[in-house]
């Protein structure tokens, strides 16, 4: 019971006084780029899903 109160007393004490928690402004813009980055990676994906999709009808297309 000892190691698991002193590992909770360090965990806390790491968070409270060695951790640099980013600032509001900073996570608003690092939420920005992910947002953003997401976005794009998932239009990418639909662009070549559809390419994909657009293929494989015109494969089949010829040989039915």
């Amino acid at each position: 019971m000892q190691k698991i109160s002193a590992y909770i007393s360090d965990s806390y004490n790491e968070l409270m006084n060695k951790v640099s928690w980013p600032t509001w402004s900073e996570l608003q813009s690092s939420s920005i780029v992910v947002l953003v980055a997401t976005l794009l990676f998932g239009v990418v994906v639909f662009l070549i899903d559809m390419i994909f999709q657009g293929s494989l009808n015109l494969i089949y297309n010829l040989f039915s």
